[in-house]
């Protein structure tokens, strides 16, 4: 789980960078409404033959669930990032504005989750803050102080979407909640482009490579990705992962745009990877349907834990107190479990 864990995250880093690549290439042809609303035709017309094979059983809580994803973690989210961008803020802004998530998610992570944020944790989220402060540091640029609401009101889109999910922990499969999003969101953006009259029809083919490039690495590895690891890692620790985005998408946009790296970029980048090494060290990992972490051993005082499904039981370690005591005797004759009561809820959940 610990190498599924790091290989998910690592990905999604990947393909959520791929995002920003793909809106500064689609706009220069395009609206952001209009590509946005071209991006999610292709991906839900796509997730309309998913779900046709797959035929899944979705209950009417999950599906509910699954409608407010799409609007607030694609709808608002991505609206307000791709318009921001398209009245001239620039992507490492917008970064820079983005990573502010890990620092909401871990405030609300708390008492809305019952996520525990270490201190180790709240080090790196704030490092990590730091290092993308830095990768943007030379990006600022003189846009109208309002046009900065747009991006931020994105990421609270985001991050509602977030906690959202971690509050009804929807039992829907991964590939179902993104074919259910994806629909979901195309009706929303084709509607939002027709009404706005900015529904076209671009004639340059780099548009349609844009929009081919948004749905396969951004909507199915991106948002897929970002479904996963939610569910294996918690909010807190893939919202962590968001500050190597900026910096990735900085090297994509070097390898295919020919942009530079400044020196304080690169120190920037070094910090990101150190804070979230930090945050991720002993992170839980989750079961794969995604319900309470598996626990690390614990070494409390005698204490076992056991995990079956979204259920654990925690009972005295007899052997433990036994030791602990100095009676080893009763070790050996001591034959009953050590665990019990395993359909019993946990008293934290």
């Amino acid at each position: 789980m610990k190498a599924l864990s790091l290989a998910a995250g690592a990905g999604f880093v990947v393909f959520w960078s791929c995002g920003f690549i793909g809106a500064r290439w689609g706009t220069e042809y395009a609206t952001a409404f209009d590509l946005l609303a071209w991006r999610f035709l292709a991906a839900g017309a796509i997730a309309v033959v998913v779900l046709a094979v797959r035929r899944p059983r979705i209950s009417r809580r999950d599906l509910v669930t699954q409608v407010l994803m799409a609007f607030l973690t694609q709808f608002v989210y991505l609206g307000l990032i791709f318009t921001g961008i398209d009245h001239g803020i620039t992507a490492g802004v917008t970064a820079l504005i983005g990573s502010l998530q890990p620092i909401l998610i871990a405030t609300v992570a708390g008492p809305l989750l019952g996520e525990r944020v270490s201190r180790g944790q709240w080090l790196g989220l704030f490092l990590g803050l730091v290092g993308v402060g830095l990768v943007v540091a030379d990006d600022l640029n003189t846009a109208a102080p309002l046009l900065f609401l747009l991006p931020f009101g994105g990421l609270l889109g985001l991050v509602a979407g977030t906690v959202l999910e971690r509050r009804r922990r929807p039992s829907t499969s991964s590939l179902d909640a993104l074919a259910v999003q994806s629909i979901t969101s195309a009706v929303l953006f084709m509607a939002l482009a027709a009404s706005t009259h900015r529904l076209t029809v671009p004639n340059q083919p780099a548009f349609y490579g844009a929009v081919i490039w948004l749905v396969l690495l951004a909507t199915g590895g991106g948002w897929g990705l970002y479904l996963v690891n939610l569910r294996l890692s918690g909010a807190t620790r893939i919202s962590s992962l968001l500050y190597l985005v900026p910096p990735t998408t900085m090297v994509f946009a070097f390898l295919l745009f020919h942009e530079t790296i400044g020196m304080l970029a690169v120190v920037g980048m070094l910090i990101c990877a150190v804070a979230v090494l930090r945050i991720r060290i002993g992170e839980q990992v989750r079961c794969g349907d995604g319900g309470t972490p598996v626990a690390e051993p614990d070494r409390g005082p005698g204490l076992a834990r056991i995990h079956r499904g979204s259920a654990r039981s925690e009972q005295p370690d007899r052997a433990a107190v036994a030791t602990r005591r100095g009676h080893p005797a009763h070790v050996l004759r001591d034959s009953r479990p050590a665990v019990r009561g395993a359909g019993q809820p946990a008293a934290d959940e």
